[in-house]
């Protein structure tokens, strides 16, 4: 059976801050920086004991994910590149707020609205759509090479894939999140 990797860029300022963040280019802090060699140090070992395996690293081109993807490439030899699919959603008008907010937990589980579509802002089925089709591609390449992927990306992504993966209701979908440098492993 094939599998996908998926992780989440180091920690950056705005995580620290509880901001959304969305399409906006923000870097790494040191510590984001040490979470993901730390992760390519794990990866590292993981691959050694025969534990996973990965062919190549697929990452978002906003600098987070990317300098995330470059370390672990780096500690673990495996080729990167950049896939545009992998950016994160534009949350429109929520970019720049906290994360806390009332309004901005509930738009995490509505599909059709974009909140800010004059600002770029994408709607979770639109996210869903390019998520969707990246991974119906990666599983049919998947399944002629049998290449295993890590896709390096963001928070709001995460959830996306977990849904390609899982059933989710609304309410899992939106409130699913994960840790910065958390590695998720799904089954094709």
């Amino acid at each position: 059976m094939s599998k996908i990797y998926f992780t989440r860029h180091g920690e950056t300022f705005t995580n620290i801050n509880h901001l959304v963040c969305g399409a906006r280019e923000v870097e790494l802090t040191e510590n984001g920086h040490k979470q993901a060699i730390a992760l390519g140090n794990e990866i590292k070992s993981k691959i050694k004991s025969g534990e996973i395996k990965i062919d190549k690293i697929f990452y978002s081109p906003l600098s987070r994910a990317k300098l995330t993807a470059l370390h672990i490439s780096e500690i673990t030899g495996i080729p990167a590149f950049e896939e545009k699919l992998l950016i994160e959603r534009n949350f429109g008008s929520f970019e720049e707020h906290s994360r806390d907010e009332a309004i901005f937990r509930e738009s995490l589980r509505t599909f059709a609205v974009s909140y800010g579509r004059e600002l770029g802002g994408e709607s979770n089925m639109r996210t869903a759509q390019r998520i969707y089709n990246l991974l119906d591609h990666l599983t049919e390449e998947s399944r002629k090479s049998g290449e295993t992927y890590l896709l390096v990306a963001h928070n709001g992504l995460a959830r996306v894939v977990n849904s390609y993966f899982h059933d989710m209701t609304n309410e899992e979908f939106g409130a699913f999140g994960i840790t910065n440098c958390q590695l998720l492993e799904f089954e094709f």
